[in-house]
């Protein structure tokens, strides 16, 4: 059996590493194609050397651009790229451009399509990823979905037979990544001159927090009103912004207890996080990693898909602004109740979703 993976973005390199293993154990035949979409080595080829996933047998090289010439690029390129290929399963990760395009291009090829991560649901319409994720949904042959939750939102769209419950990839790399480095040092605690669980750790990078200035500002100062040091990631697509706005963003131009960094390579940034009192972010996957490392997580976003992580009282969704400082400075939560401690899974979705692909193959199209 053959099956092509389509990533392009940082959170699916890292659902990628778990499943290229995972299929190298069973057997499957595993092509990987990178559309290019994160371009930056630190959020690209570190994380195939540092989670040990084979280089991509094709490159797009798609590079940044608006949602229409990004998506209509790969759309161009996966064409031929599938034909040659001709597998049994084209697998497509989250909710980004990269993961509509591979769906597109393989369903109209008439090629089975799998969605990893499947039954998300933000329900707001004006996040391109919810976009991505229902658009996605509706075309694929089989429904991989994470959660309990992600199947009830597919089975209220008509979409139950479609979908089996496999887990969540991102807490098989997780622990494993958390096993790794729970007794090495944080690196940003060490560069920074920190104090242990002194400092939070933060991301911005969605459209909806950095297309608009007024926003954006609003964002950057209310990280700096923390009580404490926030450590600030800068994510390529915010240093853009940044620049495009005419907004400074540097450790020379300080916003109160801002601070900021370049992008970790993924084991420095579970580290980090391990050590922090807490993170701020507008990142789906970070919430989550958050979650499981029990670190409590501020969400500069009126909805998330992982809503257990809030639900359990371990993320709490903000506006900018004097709620977002006070949330980050809120003491830890209660640890969850063993019945509620484990809503993404044991640590083998991978192994399941390599066990579902080869029992389907053949039962569609």
């Amino acid at each position: 059996m053959r099956v092509v993976s389509v990533v392009g973005a940082r959170p699916q390199f890292v659902k990628l590493a778990p499943i290229a293993h995972a299929f190298a154990s069973a057997g499957i035949d595993h092509v990987i194609v990178h559309t290019g979409q994160h371009y930056d080595p630190m959020l690209s080829d570190v994380f195939f050397e540092d989670l040990g996933i084979p280089a991509p047998d094709v490159h797009l090289g798609v590079g940044s651009a608006s949602q229409g010439v990004q998506t209509g690029k790969m759309l161009a390129a996966l064409d031929d790229v599938f034909t040659g290929q001709d597998p049994d399963w084209v697998l497509v990760y989250g909710d980004t451009n990269s993961t509509l395009a591979g769906a597109l291009s393989a369903v109209k090829l008439h090629i089975p399509v799998a969605h990893l991560e499947a039954g998300l649901r933000s329900f707001n319409r004006a996040m391109p990823e919810e976009i991505n994720r229902v658009m996605t949904d509706h075309a694929a042959d089989l429904l991989l979905t994470p959660t309990d939750e992600g199947a009830r939102h597919l089975a209220d769209e008509g979409l139950k037979e479609r979908t089996v419950i496999v887990g969540d990839v991102m807490t098989d790399v997780l622990l494993q990544i958390r096993d790794q480095v729970k007794d090495l040092p944080s690196p940003v605690m060490d560069e920074l001159g920190l104090a242990e669980r002194a400092y939070s750790l933060a991301t911005i990078h969605r459209a909806e927090n950095t297309n608009d200035r007024d926003r954006l500002l609003s964002v950057l100062d209310s990280l700096g009103d923390v009580d404490h040091p926030v450590v600030l990631l800068a994510h390529p697509r915010l240093v853009a912004k940044c620049k495009e706005h005419g907004i400074e963003l540097s450790n020379d131009h300080r916003r109160g207890n801002l601070l900021v960094h370049p992008p970790l390579a993924y084991p420095d940034l579970i580290a980090s996080a391990l050590h922090a009192r807490g993170v701020i972010t507008d990142s789906g996957g970070l919430q989550k990693e958050a979650f499981l490392l029990r670190v409590p997580c501020t969400t500069v976003r009126p909805q998330t898909e992982w809503v257990e992580t809030v639900h359990l009282g371990w993320n709490k969704l903000v506006e900018p602004g004097s709620d977002l400082a006070a949330a980050a400075s809120r003491s830890y939560p209660a640890e969850p109740a063993e019945a509620d401690a484990h809503p993404y899974g044991d640590g083998h979705a991978a192994e399941r979703v390599a066990e579902v692909l080869s029992n389907w193959a053949g039962r569609v199209r």
